[in-house]
């Protein structure tokens, strides 16, 4: 069965990039524009992982993370963040949300890749 991996970040192209390299990798992908977007595409199917930015428009990355893992389908769905942001203090307040994983842009689609093959959810 394949995996689905939801992406939500409002760049167009980052959201593009990292698609096609999860694609390319097997893995099924739903996009989001931002962390409201992402909320409605939260309908009870199954996510084996979220990859987010940290910082989008209507709902950002931490706020989404936090209503997401309020949502019982979801409490347990590993979160990685993408971002240019890699101060301790975001990073503690994200670890208390449920993130599980920092990457930081720019990077290269295999270190993403690796970073989603030891999260993704069996």
């Amino acid at each position: 069965m394949e995996k689905t991996i939801l992406i939500v970040d409002d760049s167009f192209s980052l959201r593009q990039t990292i698609s096609i390299a999860l694609k390319s990798a097997g893995y099924q992908v739903v996009e989001a524009n931002d962390g409201k977007d992402a909320l409605s595409k939260l309908d009870g199917r199954k996510f084996n992982l979220v990859i987010s930015d940290v910082n989008m428009p209507n709902l950002d990355g931490l706020s989404f993370v936090r209503e997401m893992k309020q949502m019982p389908n979801y409490k347990f769905t590993p979160v990685i963040m993408v971002t240019t942001e890699s101060g301790e203090d975001i990073k503690q307040e994200g670890r208390a949300a449920g993130v599980r994983a920092w990457v930081h842009k720019p990077f290269q689609p295999p270190v993403l890749l690796e970073a989603v093959a030891k999260l993704v959810l069996p």
